[in-house]
This record gives C-alpha cells, sequence and structure tokens, in this order.
C-alpha cells in the first residue's frame, strides 16, 4: 500500500500511526498539499490527505474511511475502533472531539497564514478557539474519569488514544495551544508521545510564514 501526506498533518499521522500499530507495511509519499497538489490529484479529485492507494489500486481517501477499511482488513480481534455497543459509541465521541479541534485548529492556521493581519476576522478565530477550548475541556473531563487507566477505553490502545495524541499535539504545535490549563489531557498526550511509535512519526508542524499587513 502508499501512503500519501505529510505526517505533519494529525490525520495522516493518525493513519500511519495505526498501520504500524496493526502491522502494515506501506510505501510513503512524502507529498505536500500546496506543492505536491498535482501529484495528489491524480489519485485524489481533492487534492487531500491522507490518500491510500491500496494493493489492488484502490484509492481510499479521508482519514475515517481510510481507519475503517484498515480495521476491516485487521479483523474484528485487532480492529482499533470497537466493534459496537457502548465502547464504540464512546470512541466515535472522543475521535469527534480531537478531530474538531484539529480541524479547528486548521482553521486558524489558516486565517492566520493566508489572510494579511489586519484583514483578519477577530470573531471567526474567537469562535474557532472556543470550540478548540470546548473540545479540549470535554477531553480533559474524560481523561480524569481514566486517570487510573492506561487507555482511554477498555484495556488496549484503540483509535481513540491515537486519535487524541495525534490531533491535541498538532493543536498544541500549529496554533499553538497551552494544554496546561488540561492537566490530565496534557499528561496522557506526553504519556502516548513518549512511545516508540508515536515518535517515530512525529513531525512538528511548521507553517509558511504569516501574511503580512496590506496598506490602502
Amino acid at each position: 500500500m502508499i501512503l500519501i501526506g505529510m505526517f505533519d498533518s494529525p490525520f495522516v499521522r493518525r493513519v500511519v500511526v495505526s498501520m504500524t500499530v496493526l502491522g502494515m507495511p506501506f510505501e510513503h509519499r512524502n507529498w505536500s498539499t500546496g506543492r505536491d497538489a498535482a501529484l495528489i490529484r491524480a489519485y485524489n479529485p481533492l487534492g487531500r490527505v491522507p490518500t491510500l492507494v491500496r494493493d489492488d489500486q484502490e484509492v481510499l481517501f479521508e482519514s475515517a474511511a481510510v481507519l475503517d477499511a484498515l480495521d476491516q482488513d485487521a479483523g474484528p480481534e485487532r480492529a482499533l475502533l470497537p466493534a459496537g455497543g457502548p465502547e464504540r459509541r464512546q470512541a466515535l465521541q472522543l475521535i469527534a472531539l480531537a478531530t474538531g479541534a484539529a480541524d479547528k485548529a486548521v482553521a486558524m492556521v489558516y486565517e492566520r497564514v493566508y489572510r494579511p493581519e489586519d484583514k483578519r476576522h477577530g470573531p471567526w478565530l474567537e469562535r474557532c478557539a472556543a470550540q478548540v477550548h470546548g473540545a479540549l475541556a470535554a477531553l480533559e473531563a474524560h481523561c480524569v474519569d481514566r486517570a487510573d487507566q492506561e487507555w482511554l477505553i477498555g484495556a488496549r490502545m484503540t483509535q481513540a488514544d491515537i486519535t487524541l495524541a495525534c490531533c491535541c499535539t498538532f493543536t498544541a504545535e500549529a496554533v499553538p495551544f497551552d494544554l496546561a490549563p488540561y492537566p490530565a489531557l496534557a499528561a496522557r498526550v506526553a504519556r502516548y508521545e513518549a512511545l516508540p511509535v508515536f515518535q517515530q512519526f512525529h513531525v512538528a508542524f511548521d507553517a509558511p510564514a504569516p501574511t503580512a499587513a496590506t496598506s490602502n
């Protein structure tokens, strides 16, 4: 299989960590959605990452679709998302909070990078920040409840753990957001990030320089 996308994307990173945890070999194309957009669009009409080219040449994109296929390949005993019931619903909610925070962090980065400083929309940035803080607070509450447990759900690593680490690290680095007000979350993210599988695929986000203010 071929995985397309840079590891500074939390969505690409959660796929590559998952593939590694599941022991699935892959080739990597370190393509940027900016610099290499034409190359990516040859596989994905949206020009987005992650994009996965399977061995039979089927192409999957959007991390949730890619991860769903990987879980089906792994089988129910090894799948990273619980098969059903309350644990699956809880995992999906935690994943939605973490990816939602990362999505809003990306929106804030784009506003800073692509819009001149004097043209940035303050209310929009404030709204995004409030949404990120809401998600982090909800994740903090769950981490407090699971403070004496190694993993967020059940007795082994699930997709909720992987996504939490990838998305919260990105959010902290890219905007940046300080995780200190969320100590249980920060401690859990730090513990996950110390694991070799996360260290192996950590690439600090390096945004383009912000657009300078314009003059009239």
